[in-house]
């Protein structure tokens, strides 16, 4: 059975182990702390980022959206549509909700790494614009949750659960769609919701 070397406060990790879920895919999860930089995850990723699939013939996948390409390919596309404009879609979707994640970790690292007298605020309020401009836009108009979802779903309820583990009753003000949205995936789809970060 392929490896998933995860963490399960990472967005990323989330929407990997949603996708293997919802595809039928069956892993073994490993938990790791990438500051330990474990010999297992430097083997599989020189980088020493999450997550990485290692398959059963010691290959390894990183970079969340590789190893979700690769699900759909292994599950004979349950995770991306064969339709060009919407699988086109939900790629977008999926990049959309991995860069709001980008600019959020990139935050929560600049606090974590930095003595407090060292952390660059305009930095910081460049991410976080970022961040409400593309949550704005998924507010004015919240994707779709038919009963086949796509990846590009799944990466934004990870986002949007990793935005309440990390900056709760910040992000939420003026988005109720967004914010009801996740409570309506979180109903449509209870097998996934033990997937999303906390």
């Amino acid at each position: 059975m392929p490896k998933l070397l995860y963490a399960s406060t990472s967005p990323y990790s989330s929407k990997v182990r949603m996708a293997a879920l919802y595809a039928g895919i069956g892993v073994d999860l490993v938990p790791v702390k990438t500051e330990d930089k474990p010999a297992e995850l430097m083997s599989a990723n020189p980088l020493g980022k999450i997550p990485v699939l290692v398959l059963d013939d010691g290959r390894s996948i990183h970079d969340s959206r590789a190893i979700t390409q690769h699900l759909n390919r292994a599950s004979k596309s349950a995770l991306f549509p064969r339709n060009p404009d919407k699988r086109l879609e939900a790629e977008v979707l999926e990049a959309m909700a991995d860069g709001i994640c980008d600019c959020a970790l990139s935050m929560v690292y600049e606090r974590r790494t930095r003595p407090e007298e060292m952390v660059y605020q305009p930095w910081l309020d460049r991410q976080w614009a970022k961040i409400t401009a593309a949550l704005d836009l998924l507010n004015a108009n919240p994707p779709k949750l038919p009963k086949k979802i796509t990846a590009g779903q799944m990466a934004l309820r990870a986002c949007l659960g990793y935005l309440a583990l990390r900056f709760a009753g910040k992000w939420e003000k003026g988005r109720g769609r967004l914010t009801r949205w996740a409570a309506r995936f979180d109903e449509k789809f209870p097998e996934l919701k033990g997937a999303v970060p906390g």
